[in-house]
């Protein structure tokens, strides 16, 4: 014979004190918290509903606290939520966007229409699909569920530690991105006046206060530029590794390119007999055509490699280029993960400032760096193509010596 759960009453809830949870039968449970509030629970399974292993998984739905919803009200709703899970309706995702109808109804202006706004006007700035579908990803996973139906108006600190708080330990990372993601959204709201005072989301003297630090951060030290003299025989050891990302990343250093610009790179974009790499203006920081002078060491790499893809440095799919990841992972193989691929870059400037007399704004052009200075900007119509592919030899030359060379190189001599 089955057994046949003991429906609750009003005398054995008020008499439930012990935290956990407390079956009414058909999926509605009392639920006692730690510190002693109850509420009511209403657990659910659908088709498609599975554990990351595959297994079948339940999803609770709130329904309200003691003190605003009695047994009675909570067995009706209870009752709604049963009949929408028997025509295959997510009772959840049905109150949400019920809320969100009458929200928007209002006029008021909800978070997850602020951020699909925000994202939708940065889209065609940002250098790649990829960087606005973390976005989309990240907020529609952990801040939509918790925020996305609430107006920006009312949102405040505790709401963004509800946001954060779960995932802050086990997904730390994430949640930082995500923690600056909605800071930029409400900093929009804003600046658009639909919402006023403080931003709920910064972090410095606001959610520092309530977030731990990651103490495994603070211990690590990072020397993420590797020292100019040491680039030699940094480069002698790279290029004893094989793969893509081994000569990514040496094609990368010899050009001071960026990573996204380098896994990017395209065939198309390389013009071997005139040693120029043209990179389009879509994946430029500054979003502006940058042409790259190709050093002789620089072109006799590409000239080393197979060329019957689209991309220079594909990744496990030759349709697709190389991971982001990919030469940050080798430099870890290599053991030094002390570096960052983005630190190179930091050692081609230390190098132009300290030991060489090469013009600062070649040096800068080099790295496609912007020009700050607006009246500079208007009067240099060039990008010193010439002059940086004098600069770029050198740095190929130095970057062969397993010693420091000990003299300073001037434009002139170069």
């Amino acid at each position: 014979m089955a057994h046949q759960v003991q429906q609750l009453s009003a005398k054995t809830v008020a008499g439930k004190r012990k935290p956990g949870y407390y079956a009414d039968g058909l999926g509605l449970y009392l639920q006692v918290s730690k510190t002693g509030t109850k509420s009511w629970i209403f657990r659910f399974r659908l088709p498609g509903m599975v554990t990351r292993h595959g297994k079948p998984k339940s999803a609770e739905m709130g329904l309200g606290t003691l003190d605003t919803i009695s047994l009675a009200d909570a067995r009706r709703r209870a009752a709604d939520a049963r009949t929408q899970v028997l025509d295959g309706i997510n009772p959840i995702e049905a109150r949400r966007t019920a809320k969100l109808a009458q929200a928007r109804s209002s006029g008021v202006k909800l978070f997850s229409d602020v951020a699909a706004a925000f994202i939708a006007a940065n889209r065609d700035e940002w250098r790649n699909a990829k960087h606005a579908g973390q976005w989309e990803n990240t907020l529609s996973r952990y801040a939509y569920p918790k925020i996305g139906a609430l107006p920006v108006h009312v949102i405040a600190t505790g709401h963004i530690n509800d946001v954060l708080q779960p995932i802050w330990n086990a997904k730390r990372e994430t949640a930082i991105r995500l923690r600056g993601r909605i800071e930029k959204i409400l900093d929009r709201a804003t600046a658009l006046g639909y919402r006023t005072g403080p931003n709920p989301a910064h972090w410095r003297g606001n959610l520092d206060h309530i977030l731990p630090k990651d103490k495994r951060r603070s211990r690590i030290k990072h020397h993420p530029a590797l020292p100019y003299a040491e680039i030699g025989s940094f480069l002698t050891k790279l290029r004893a590794q094989e793969g893509t990302a081994a000569r990514a990343l040496e094609f990368g250093i010899l050009t001071a390119a960026r990573t996204g610009e380098v896994i990017g790179m395209q065939w198309a974009e390389v013009d071997l007999v005139g040693g120029v790499w043209t990179v389009p203006a879509k994946r430029m920081k500054g979003a502006r055509e940058h042409r790259v002078p190709l050093s002789p060491a620089a072109a006799q790499l590409l000239r080393d490699l197979p060329q019957g893809t689209a991309y220079v440095f594909p990744g496990r799919k030759q349709d697709k280029p190389l991971s982001n990841m990919a030469m940050l992972q080798l430099l870890e193989r290599m053991g030094r993960g002390d570096l960052t691929v983005h630190g190179f870059r930091s050692t081609f400037r230390d190098w132009t400032a300290e030991q060489t007399s090469f013009p600062r704004e070649v040096c800068e052009m080099a790295l496609a760096h912007a020009i700050e200075d607006k009246t500079e900007a208007a009067y240099r119509r060039g990008d010193l193509f010439e002059k940086r592919l004098r600069l770029m030899t050198e740095w190929a030359k130095h970057c062969e010596q397993t010693q420091p060379a000990g003299k300073i190189l001037s434009l002139a001599k170069a």
